[in-house]
Protein backbone atom coordinates (compact mmCIF):
# COMPACT_ATOMS: atom_id res chain seq x y z
CA UNK A 1 0.00 0.00 0.00
CA UNK A 2 2.83 2.27 0.82
CA UNK A 3 4.45 1.81 -2.58
CA UNK A 4 1.06 2.24 -4.30
CA UNK A 5 0.56 5.57 -2.48
CA UNK A 6 3.99 6.69 -3.60
CA UNK A 7 3.17 5.71 -7.17
CA UNK A 8 -0.05 7.70 -7.09
CA UNK A 9 1.83 10.63 -5.53
CA UNK A 10 4.46 10.49 -8.25
CA UNK A 11 1.79 10.35 -10.94
CA UNK A 12 0.03 13.36 -9.37
CA UNK A 13 3.28 15.27 -9.27
CA UNK A 14 3.94 14.61 -12.95
CA UNK A 15 0.39 15.68 -13.80
CA UNK A 16 0.71 18.82 -11.68
CA UNK A 17 3.99 19.73 -13.33
CA UNK A 18 2.49 19.17 -16.76
CA UNK A 19 -0.53 21.34 -15.92
CA UNK A 20 1.77 24.01 -14.45
CA UNK A 21 3.93 24.03 -17.56
CA UNK A 22 0.85 24.23 -19.76
CA UNK A 23 -0.57 27.12 -17.71
CA UNK A 24 2.79 28.90 -17.78
CA UNK A 25 2.98 28.57 -21.55
CA UNK A 26 -0.56 29.92 -21.87
CA UNK A 27 0.24 32.91 -19.64
CA UNK A 28 3.42 33.61 -21.59
CA UNK A 29 1.51 33.48 -24.85
CA UNK A 30 -1.15 35.81 -23.44
CA UNK A 31 1.49 38.25 -22.18
CA UNK A 32 3.18 38.19 -25.55
CA UNK A 33 -0.13 38.90 -27.25
CA UNK A 34 -0.97 41.71 -24.80
CA UNK A 35 2.42 43.45 -25.12
CA UNK A 36 2.01 46.77 -26.97
CA UNK A 37 3.48 46.84 -30.43
CA UNK A 38 6.45 49.10 -31.02
CA UNK A 39 5.40 52.30 -32.77
CA UNK A 40 6.19 52.24 -36.46
CA UNK A 41 9.02 54.44 -37.67
CA UNK A 42 7.78 57.69 -39.23
CA UNK A 43 7.26 57.58 -42.97
CA UNK A 44 7.55 60.42 -45.48
CA UNK A 45 3.78 60.93 -45.21
CA UNK A 46 4.13 61.74 -41.48
CA UNK A 47 6.16 64.88 -42.25
CA UNK A 48 4.79 68.30 -43.20
CA UNK A 49 6.62 70.95 -45.24
CA UNK A 50 7.70 74.20 -43.60
CA UNK A 51 5.89 77.23 -44.95
CA UNK A 52 8.62 79.41 -46.55
CA UNK A 53 6.95 82.51 -45.08
CA UNK A 54 7.43 81.09 -41.58
CA UNK A 55 10.94 79.73 -42.16
CA UNK A 56 14.05 81.60 -41.10
CA UNK A 57 17.39 80.57 -42.61
CA UNK A 58 20.41 81.71 -40.58
CA UNK A 59 23.79 81.06 -42.19
CA UNK A 60 26.63 81.38 -39.69
CA UNK A 61 30.37 80.79 -39.93
CA UNK A 62 29.70 77.53 -38.04
CA UNK A 63 26.93 76.29 -40.34
CA UNK A 64 23.25 76.73 -41.16
CA UNK A 65 20.39 77.05 -38.66
CA UNK A 66 16.78 76.71 -39.85
CA UNK A 67 13.97 78.05 -37.66
CA UNK A 68 10.19 77.73 -37.82
CA UNK A 69 8.50 80.95 -36.70
CA UNK A 70 5.53 80.87 -34.30
CA UNK A 71 3.17 83.77 -35.13
CA UNK A 72 0.36 82.14 -33.12
CA UNK A 73 2.44 82.68 -29.95
CA UNK A 74 4.04 86.07 -30.65
CA UNK A 75 2.56 87.75 -33.76
CA UNK A 76 4.13 91.17 -33.17
CA UNK A 77 7.61 89.74 -32.53
CA UNK A 78 7.44 87.50 -35.59
CA UNK A 79 6.35 90.48 -37.71
CA UNK A 80 9.33 92.51 -36.47
CA UNK A 81 11.81 89.69 -37.10
CA UNK A 82 10.42 89.33 -40.65
CA UNK A 83 10.67 93.08 -41.26
CA UNK A 84 14.29 93.17 -40.09
CA UNK A 85 15.14 90.07 -42.11
CA UNK A 86 13.80 91.78 -45.25
CA UNK A 87 16.10 94.73 -44.49
CA UNK A 88 19.08 92.31 -44.17
CA UNK A 89 19.51 93.97 -40.77
CA UNK A 90 21.09 90.92 -39.12
CA UNK A 91 23.77 90.19 -41.72
CA UNK A 92 27.26 90.14 -40.21
CA UNK A 93 26.15 90.54 -36.59
CA UNK A 94 28.06 88.53 -33.99
CA UNK A 95 27.08 86.24 -31.13
CA UNK A 96 28.36 88.64 -28.49
CA UNK A 97 27.08 86.83 -25.37
CA UNK A 98 27.11 83.04 -25.28
CA UNK A 99 26.64 81.00 -22.11
CA UNK A 100 27.11 77.24 -22.22
CA UNK A 101 24.06 75.22 -21.14
CA UNK A 102 21.98 78.38 -21.59
CA UNK A 103 21.83 80.47 -24.80
CA UNK A 104 23.51 82.33 -27.70
CA UNK A 105 22.65 86.05 -27.90
CA UNK A 106 22.88 88.17 -31.05
CA UNK A 107 20.89 90.77 -33.02
CA UNK A 108 22.71 93.96 -31.96
CA UNK A 109 24.27 96.12 -34.72
CA UNK A 110 26.89 97.35 -32.20
CA UNK A 111 27.73 93.72 -31.29
CA UNK A 112 27.95 94.74 -27.62
CA UNK A 113 24.44 94.26 -26.24
CA UNK A 114 23.29 97.87 -25.99
CA UNK A 115 21.98 98.50 -29.51
CA UNK A 116 18.87 97.87 -31.53
CA UNK A 117 17.01 98.76 -34.71
CA UNK A 118 15.10 101.88 -35.74
CA UNK A 119 11.80 99.99 -35.36
CA UNK A 120 9.68 100.59 -32.23
CA UNK A 121 10.19 98.47 -29.12
CA UNK A 122 7.74 95.63 -28.64
CA UNK A 123 5.22 94.90 -25.92
CA UNK A 124 5.97 91.58 -24.23
CA UNK A 125 4.07 88.60 -25.62
CA UNK A 126 4.75 86.25 -22.74
CA UNK A 127 1.43 84.41 -22.94
CA UNK A 128 -1.32 83.84 -25.51
CA UNK A 129 -4.89 82.54 -25.55
CA UNK A 130 -5.99 79.22 -27.04
CA UNK A 131 -9.36 77.51 -27.49
CA UNK A 132 -10.57 74.05 -28.46
CA UNK A 133 -9.77 74.69 -32.13
CA UNK A 134 -6.08 75.34 -31.44
CA UNK A 135 -4.03 72.38 -32.77
CA UNK A 136 -2.59 71.62 -29.34
CA UNK A 137 -1.15 68.14 -28.71
CA UNK A 138 -1.08 67.30 -24.99
CA UNK A 139 2.05 65.55 -23.70
CA UNK A 140 1.89 65.71 -19.88
CA UNK A 141 -0.38 67.00 -17.14
CA UNK A 142 1.56 68.58 -14.29
CA UNK A 143 -0.44 70.04 -11.42
CA UNK A 144 -2.96 72.70 -12.56
CA UNK A 145 -1.63 72.73 -16.14
CA UNK A 146 -1.14 70.73 -19.29
CA UNK A 147 2.00 70.72 -21.45
CA UNK A 148 2.44 69.75 -25.07
CA UNK A 149 3.05 71.09 -28.55
CA UNK A 150 1.62 73.43 -31.13
CA UNK A 151 3.61 72.50 -34.20
CA UNK A 152 7.25 72.29 -33.11
CA UNK A 153 6.74 74.77 -30.26
CA UNK A 154 6.64 73.32 -26.74
CA UNK A 155 3.91 75.01 -24.72
CA UNK A 156 2.17 74.89 -21.36
CA UNK A 157 -1.43 75.88 -20.76
CA UNK A 158 -4.25 76.09 -18.33
CA UNK A 159 -6.43 72.94 -18.58
CA UNK A 160 -9.14 72.73 -21.23
CA UNK A 161 -11.81 72.39 -18.52
CA UNK A 162 -11.43 76.09 -17.75
CA UNK A 163 -12.56 77.10 -21.25
CA UNK A 164 -16.18 76.69 -20.19
CA UNK A 165 -15.61 79.22 -17.40
CA UNK A 166 -14.02 82.06 -19.39
CA UNK A 167 -15.82 84.84 -21.25
CA UNK A 168 -13.97 84.17 -24.51
CA UNK A 169 -14.00 80.38 -24.23
CA UNK A 170 -10.20 80.37 -24.15
CA UNK A 171 -7.43 79.63 -21.65
CA UNK A 172 -3.97 81.13 -21.16
CA UNK A 173 -0.98 79.34 -22.65
CA UNK A 174 2.73 80.14 -22.94
CA UNK A 175 5.81 78.93 -24.78
CA UNK A 176 8.43 76.88 -22.96
CA UNK A 177 12.13 77.73 -23.25
CA UNK A 178 13.32 74.30 -24.36
CA UNK A 179 16.46 73.63 -26.44
CA UNK A 180 16.25 75.36 -29.81
CA UNK A 181 13.56 77.86 -28.82
CA UNK A 182 14.18 81.44 -29.99
CA UNK A 183 13.55 84.19 -27.48
CA UNK A 184 13.62 87.99 -27.57
CA UNK A 185 16.14 89.79 -25.37
CA UNK A 186 15.06 92.82 -23.37
CA UNK A 187 16.05 95.10 -20.50
CA UNK A 188 14.36 95.12 -17.10
CA UNK A 189 11.44 96.79 -18.87
CA UNK A 190 9.18 93.92 -20.03
CA UNK A 191 8.18 95.98 -23.08
CA UNK A 192 11.67 96.81 -24.34
CA UNK A 193 12.40 94.02 -26.85
CA UNK A 194 13.54 95.37 -30.22
CA UNK A 195 15.98 93.37 -32.37
CA UNK A 196 18.23 91.33 -30.08
CA UNK A 197 17.36 87.66 -29.69
CA UNK A 198 18.78 84.44 -28.31
CA UNK A 199 18.81 80.76 -29.26
CA UNK A 200 18.46 78.26 -26.43
CA UNK A 201 21.32 75.79 -26.04
CA UNK A 202 19.46 73.97 -23.24
CA UNK A 203 16.16 74.10 -21.34
CA UNK A 204 15.79 77.10 -19.02
CA UNK A 205 12.33 77.14 -17.41
CA UNK A 206 12.99 80.28 -15.34
CA UNK A 207 12.51 82.27 -18.57
CA UNK A 208 8.97 80.98 -19.11
CA UNK A 209 6.35 83.76 -19.02
CA UNK A 210 9.10 86.37 -18.56
CA UNK A 211 10.53 86.53 -22.07
CA UNK A 212 8.86 86.19 -25.47
CA UNK A 213 9.45 82.98 -27.45
CA UNK A 214 8.86 83.39 -31.18
CA UNK A 215 10.17 80.29 -32.97
CA UNK A 216 12.24 77.13 -32.70
CA UNK A 217 15.23 75.61 -34.44
CA UNK A 218 14.20 72.60 -36.53
CA UNK A 219 17.60 71.92 -38.12
CA UNK A 220 21.02 73.06 -36.90
CA UNK A 221 20.79 72.70 -33.12
CA UNK A 222 24.32 71.27 -33.30
CA UNK A 223 25.38 74.60 -34.80
CA UNK A 224 23.67 76.49 -31.96
CA UNK A 225 25.71 74.50 -29.45
CA UNK A 226 28.94 74.99 -31.38
CA UNK A 227 28.93 78.81 -31.16
CA UNK A 228 31.96 80.05 -29.21
CA UNK A 229 31.20 80.63 -25.50
CA UNK A 230 32.02 83.85 -23.64
CA UNK A 231 30.69 87.15 -22.27
CA UNK A 232 31.97 88.34 -24.71
CA UNK A 233 33.61 85.43 -26.52
CA UNK A 234 37.25 85.75 -27.50
CA UNK A 235 37.95 87.29 -30.90
CA UNK A 236 37.03 86.43 -33.52
CA UNK A 237 33.44 86.10 -32.38
CA UNK A 238 31.19 83.74 -34.31
CA UNK A 239 28.66 85.57 -36.45
CA UNK A 240 25.60 85.39 -38.66
CA UNK A 241 26.65 85.77 -42.27
CA UNK A 242 23.07 86.18 -43.49
CA UNK A 243 19.58 85.84 -42.03
CA UNK A 244 16.80 85.39 -44.56
CA UNK A 245 13.10 84.61 -44.60
CA UNK A 246 12.54 81.49 -46.69
CA UNK A 247 10.02 83.21 -48.93
CA UNK A 248 12.60 85.92 -49.76
CA UNK A 249 15.11 83.37 -51.08
CA UNK A 250 15.17 82.34 -54.75
CA UNK A 251 13.24 79.06 -55.11
CA UNK A 252 16.32 77.18 -56.33
CA UNK A 253 18.27 78.29 -53.23
CA UNK A 254 15.48 77.85 -50.69
CA UNK A 255 15.88 74.74 -48.48
CA UNK A 256 12.99 72.29 -48.64
CA UNK A 257 12.45 71.37 -45.01
CA UNK A 258 9.99 68.83 -43.61
CA UNK A 259 9.21 68.25 -39.93
CA UNK A 260 7.34 65.43 -38.23
CA UNK A 261 3.69 66.44 -37.92
CA UNK A 262 2.71 66.43 -34.24
CA UNK A 263 -0.83 65.35 -35.17
CA UNK A 264 0.34 61.94 -36.46
CA UNK A 265 0.42 58.52 -34.78
CA UNK A 266 4.17 58.52 -35.42
CA UNK A 267 4.57 61.57 -33.18
CA UNK A 268 2.38 59.96 -30.51
CA UNK A 269 4.76 56.99 -30.56
CA UNK A 270 7.67 59.39 -30.09
CA UNK A 271 5.91 60.96 -27.10
CA UNK A 272 5.17 57.57 -25.54
CA UNK A 273 8.80 56.53 -25.86
CA UNK A 274 10.02 59.75 -24.22
CA UNK A 275 7.53 59.38 -21.36
CA UNK A 276 8.67 55.83 -20.72
CA UNK A 277 12.31 56.91 -20.75
CA UNK A 278 12.03 59.97 -18.46
CA UNK A 279 9.19 58.82 -16.20
CA UNK A 280 7.94 61.35 -13.68
CA UNK A 281 10.56 63.89 -14.82
CA UNK A 282 9.26 63.98 -18.40
CA UNK A 283 8.64 67.34 -20.06
CA UNK A 284 8.17 68.49 -23.67
CA UNK A 285 11.80 69.64 -23.57
CA UNK A 286 12.76 65.95 -23.64
CA UNK A 287 11.27 65.46 -27.12
CA UNK A 288 13.36 66.06 -30.23
CA UNK A 289 11.06 66.52 -33.23
CA UNK A 290 12.62 65.00 -36.35
CA UNK A 291 13.15 67.22 -39.39
CA UNK A 292 14.81 66.61 -42.73
CA UNK A 293 15.88 68.25 -45.95
CA UNK A 294 14.45 66.90 -49.21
Amino acid sequence: MKSTSLAFAATGLVLALALSASAGAALAAKAKTAAPAKPAAPTAADFRPLDPDDMLVIDTNKGRIIVELAPFIAPAHVAQIKALAKQHFYDGQTFFRVIDDFMDQTGDPTNKGDGGSSLPNLKGEFTFRRDASTPFIAAARPEDAVTGFIGVMPVASQPDDLMAMTADGKVTAWGLFCPGVMGMARTDDPNSANSQFFLMRAAYPSLDRKYTPWGRVVLGQDVVRSIKVGEPPADPEDKMITLRLGSDMPPDQRPKVYVLDTKTAAFKGLLDKARASFGADFSPCDVDIPAELR
